[in-house]
């Protein structure tokens, strides 16, 4: 067994943003930071306080834009709680920053820098997908001299690890790139490329950054798995370096090796996934270590919204997988593709033939989301007070595995 990573003190972590962030770099410029929003675990407030102390006063400008994809919008309190800007300095403060919110769904906000044709996009994504997609990103870096990313890598389901330049596509862009490499990463699976640090997926995210006509910068950066929001390391440099050493980094933290196939999976939702659309994540991270006719079950009592964004759409899909669409593709294609991704994301592998679906797992919502939903969903469901959570702990031996924060860290099973 190697020894645990240290971690870094909130001095540890001020130091070097003052030692590797050359404030130098972006004197007299025009800045856009742009961060996670709540659904990722993250120390914004200490990197946020301290990156503004070391670069505010040398910039022009620093303001600051929720990647949000398309997650709801945060209201500007929520962002400056995220942020950690007191209530008694909010006044000032604003006067001088502008908190924005990413609008991806609104065309005058967005603006084309590119466009993929098909033989690009047969090309990045080895012939599974044939489209043109425009390359669109939100107006507004128009206004900056220097795109700083500012956000946490992780194991990701659809592109194998987050963070760099992802916080551009999809965290800025606009719906026809996310809903094309989004279909490309659910028709790889989940299991094929979460975790792996070189995809197709990630190829097309460098290479739409690329096209961005903005100086781009990034500091990523990996959280213990403990849910401390504690950092092991923090990397800064053009984004593809700056992820580049972050998910060699996060492979070795967040990434747990299990010896045999588990039949019951206890997937406990986080607070800060409030819909079914981020909680999806409690099921990408576990599939992998899910027995063939085990079950999954994401505990989520505090969740009653499928997607605020996407749930009328979820509602008439269903959650399938993957052959359930491409074996009816004619009468699924004209949805977006993102949410296609999403749903077979959630249901896992499985198969379809002669009209008939057979997934791999079963997946259960313990939640308040209503039974008939579920159903109507094709999920299972429990009544979430009928759960004993300590009932689950302590039985890898039985085949039944406890995961208290589920949704960040990657569960695999040891190489055979």
């Amino acid at each position: 067994m190697t020894d645990p990573l240290p971690l870094l003190s909130d001095n540890d972590v001020r130091h070097w943003i003052s030692q590797n962030v050359p404030a130098d770099e972006f004197a007299g410029q025009r800045v856009l930071l742009i961060v996670p929003d709540t659904t990722r675990t993250a120390p914004l407030p200490l990197l946020f306080g301290s990156l503004s102390d070391h670069l505010r006063p040398r910039v022009a400008a620093l303001d600051v834009m929720v990647a949000l994809g398309t997650h709801p919008p945060m209201t500007e309190p929520a962002i400056c709680t995220m942020l950690g800007i007191a209530q008694q300095d909010r006044p000032a403060f604003l006067q001088h920053t502008q908190l924005l919110n990413h609008e991806w769904d609104r065309p005058d906000r967005l603006t084309t820098i590119g466009v993929f044709s098909r033989k690009d996009t047969e090309e990045m994504s080895d012939g599974l997908l044939s489209v043109e997609v425009p390359v669109q990103i939100n107006a507004r870096i128009a206004d900056y001299d220097t795109l700083l990313v500012l956000g946490p890598v992780f194991p990701h389901e659809v592109v194998g690890f987050s963070g760099g330049n992802k916080y551009f596509f999809p965290g800025i862009a606009g719906p026809e790139l996310l809903n094309f490499f989004h279909w490309l990463g659910a028709l790889i699976t989940n299991v094929g490329i979460i975790g792996v640090k070189d995809t197709p997926v990630r190829q097309v995210v460098d290479r739409a950054a690329g096209m961005i006509p903005n100086r781009r910068r990034a500091i990523t950066f990996v959280v213990a798995p403990d849910g401390s929001a504690k950092l092991h390391g923090l990397f800064y440099g053009p984004p593809e370096d700056a992820w580049h050493g972050a998910a060699e980094l996060s492979g070795r933290v967040h990434i747990k090796r299990v010896p045999r196939p588990l039949d019951t999976v206890l997937s406990c939702a986080p607070a800060m996934y409030d819909e079914l659309w981020v909680a999806g994540k409690c099921m990408y991270k576990l599939e992998p270590v899910v027995a063939d006719g085990g079950e999954l079950i994401i505990y989520a009592p505090h969740m009653d919204e499928i997607s605020v964004t996407h749930g009328r759409l979820i509602e008439e899909i269903g959650y399938h997988c993957r052959d359930y669409f491409t074996g009816q593709w004619d009468r699924f294609q004209g949805y977006p593709w993102g949410v296609l991704a999403h749903s077979t994301h959630v249901r896992g592998s499985g198969t379809f033939e002669d009209g008939i679906e057979h997934c791999r797992v079963k997946v259960t919502l313990a939640s308040g989301i209503p039974e008939d939903v579920c159903r109507r969903i094709n999920l299972g469901y429990r009544d979430p007070q009928t759960i004993d959570i300590e009932s689950f702990a302590n039985r890898e031996k039985d085949g039944v595995l406890l995961v208290r924060k589920a949704g960040e860290q990657l569960y695999r099973l040891d190489d055979p």
